[in-house]
């Protein structure tokens, strides 16, 4: 913020997501810092829990938004705000209490910092790593059964993720989303158009719940299956995509197209350095690709993601992202899922996920390193 916005006084976090970051604990309240004074966790519900859970220094509890005003001092006319998540109605409360009248935002500044993992950080994503590679790339294949429908494959996905240690939730940033498991489908299921910002599609079960899978599409002999799903521990997410052969081999196009995606994996990996920039090593990749390559790749038709990777942690989509407009040069400890995938007609989404973290000597993935296409039969 000193480096940012030179002439901030007074910040107010309010997000779960970040609440859990600053302190340790994931309550309905609100962490006022001002700049010229202690930090102060208001809580109006748990406070005994966010006692219990938090080692913050300073925890107070609050009746209401009126009790923390009452009880702050240096509270200033402009606040710093998650402007991206805070509703106007919240701000007016806000304001009723506090002597705000002006706010700014400080996502991009939470962004930054959660942005480069710490230690514990890093632990907790390669052990959510080390799960994720063990269910996609072990357990899937043994769950595979002929007949079965999406929305059966999913569930069963999800159980054994549990089981193995992953936390059970997806969380995203953006607005809405609201991810059961991940995408996944058989055969063109993975083509079908979504409203989630990324590579493959799904049917879901239907209009009103576009997510896990359809449960009349029915796993049948030839099928590529895809699945890209997150897995969790202590908060902290990996990204991976996996894909399958049901039966026999699916067409030798896709099989070659596939492949052509991990070789670029591979190429992205051996860049994600620190003093990197991602709007570089985005343009260069997209550079290196013929017309006749891109005109499916990220996507399907004109349903194309206009990113190769992006950060990841204690949500899915975090920065950095490598596209266009991101300048910024890659931090060591910086953790970033890279995505090459190719909608084939008729067939699916051919393609890999791995997350992987930035590293002097390039990217190390922690989702492990099966190149995908598993033969299942």
């Amino acid at each position: 913020m000193d480096t940012d916005n030179g002439e901030w006084e007074c910040a107010a976090i309010i997000g779960r997501i970040n609440l859990y970051y600053f302190t340790g604990t994931m309550q309905d309240g609100m962490l006022l810092i001002p700049r010229d004074g202690d930090a102060v966790l208001w809580v109006r519900r748990s406070y005994e829990r966010a006692l219990a859970e938090s080692s913050f220094p300073r925890i107070k509890p609050m009746d209401s938004y009126r009790a923390a005003a009452q009880g702050s001092r240096n509270i200033t006319d402009t606040v710093y705000l998650e402007t991206e998540l805070v509703s106007l109605a919240l701000f007016q409360r806000l304001q009723k209490h506090f002597p705000f009248s002006r706010f700014r935002p400080l996502d991009l500044q939470v962004s930054k910092v959660r942005a480069v993992k710490s230690a514990y950080e890093l632990s907790r994503m390669e052990q959510a790593g080390k799960i994720h590679e063990r269910v996609l790339e072990e357990c899937v294949p043994r769950i595979l059964t002929g007949g079965m429908s999406e929305a059966e494959f999913g569930s069963t996905v999800f159980s054994v993720m549990v089981r193995e240690g992953h936390h059970g939730i997806v969380r995203f940033g953006g607005m809405g989303i609201e991810i059961v498991v991940g995408q996944l489908g058989f055969g063109e299921s993975s083509l079908y158009p979504t409203s989630f910002d990324g590579p493959g599609g799904c049917y879901g079960l239907g209009p009103a719940v576009p997510v896990l899978g359809s449960r009349e599409r029915k796993l049948a002999k030839g099928d590529l299956v895809f699945i890209d799903n997150a897995c969790g521990v202590e908060g902290y997410q990996t990204d991976k995509t996996m894909t399958y052969m049901f039966g026999k081999p699916v067409p030798d196009e896709a099989i070659d197209i596939h492949l052509q995606c991990v070789d670029l994996q591979h190429e992205m990996a051996s860049q994600l350095k620190p003093g990197i920039s991602p709007s570089e090593m985005y343009a260069g990749i997209m550079d290196s690709l013929s017309p006749e390559f891109l005109e499916n790749f990220m996507g399907y038709g004109h349903r194309k993601a206009q990113f190769l990777g992006h950060g990841v942690g204690l949500q899915v989509d975090e920065i950095p992202v490598i596209a266009r407009g991101f300048d910024e040069p890659l931090q060591e400890g910086m953790t970033i899922a890279l995505e090459p995938k190719y909608g084939v007609k008729d067939v699916g989404m051919v393609g890999i996920e791995n997350t992987f973290v930035v590293t002097p000597g390039g990217g190390r993935s922690i989702t492990g390193k099966s190149p995908g296409l598993i033969p299942v039969w």
